[in-house]
């Protein structure tokens, strides 16, 4: 890929959110002309070089659309796009409704798939890359976050898949594995959960009890890390001449990725023990039989 300049262009999806607006911005202060993707585009940050555009990945028409109206503006090429819209679904699997696993999936695994299909051709001529923004939990799932680690699992294995059908093409598909950050997305998932999780059985709820909220002290007790770390590792996967296949960002998902090596059965027992899990079955057997 050639060398970054003024007239390359960029397309990121979720330009709203945490992540996305430092990573518009961090690309603009490199020179790019950045096309920032979102489903409300006036909420898109405003400067030199940002171009807003609407573009919901669930809608497969809109998705088209978005790229016909970049055609219309005189791009004919792409140096990368950047998959970054995502949601959170949370909690234990058994109480997570059809609905919101269907959107977890439509949005982060069918809408990266959808926005690739539609840019291609520009990535061709370009000679660009995609860059699919994923998390630790691809590697290593986390109980009570199945969904979301399902996912983004997937999302890992057609970036893998796609990294060798692309390549003969010119194109690179390169993966940023975030771990927690301080953006909203955690307590718009946490709100999220609970109002999908109001109609389910509160027997069935109770049976988690304890260990959700383990499993809540855990992450309330880290510290996440600032957007603009993930913003830098987007810059780098977009301007590397040689880049890695896999950026990991964050203590949490270093430590995730390392987990992840261990057999099975050790893994699942270190993970019940920093969550505390075992702990709170016992309080959930110690209650139930008093």
């Amino acid at each position: 890929m050639a060398d970054a300049t003024t007239s390359a262009a960029v397309l990121i999806t979720g330009a709203t959110g945490g992540v996305g607006i430092e990573a518009v911005r961090a690309l603009t202060a490199k020179g790019f002309r950045v096309y920032a993707a979102a489903r409300n585009p006036d909420a898109v940050p405003r400067g030199a070089g940002i171009h807003p555009v609407r573009l919901d990945v669930t809608d497969p028409a809109g998705v088209a659309a978005a790229a016909d109206e970049l055609r219309a503006q005189g791009v004919t090429s792409l140096r990368a796009v950047v998959n970054n819209a995502g949601i959170i679904v949370q909690g234990p699997l058994e109480v997570v409704p059809d609905d919101e696993l269907h959107r977890q999936f439509d949005v982060n695994v069918y809408g990266p798939a959808r926005v690739i299909r539609a840019f291609l051709p520009m990535l061709r001529a370009g000679q660009g890359r995609i860059v699919n923004i994923t998390a630790g939990t691809a590697r290593m799932a986390v109980p009570y976050l199945a969904p979301i680690s399902a996912s983004k699992a997937a999302l890992q294995s057609m970036s893998d898949a796609l990294r060798v059908e692309l390549a003969h093409l010119g194109v690179d598909v390169v993966v940023v594995e975030p771990g927690t950050m301080d953006t909203p997305i955690f307590a718009t998932a946490a709100e999220a959960a609970a109002k999908a999780q109001a109609g389910a059985d509160p027997a069935v709820l109770a049976l988690y009890r304890d260990q959700v909220a383990a499993m809540e002290r855990v992450q309330a007790s880290g510290k996440p890390g600032p957007p603009r770390l993930v913003a830098d590792a987007i810059v780098t996967a977009v301007t590397a001449t040689r880049p890695k296949a896999r950026y990991s960002v964050g203590g949490d998902t270093r430590v995730l990725g390392l987990l992840s090596s261990l057999p099975l059965r050790t893994r699942d027992r270190l993970v019940r023990q920093a969550i505390g899990l075992d702990k709170a079955a016992a309080a959930n057997t110690a209650g139930a039989a008093k």
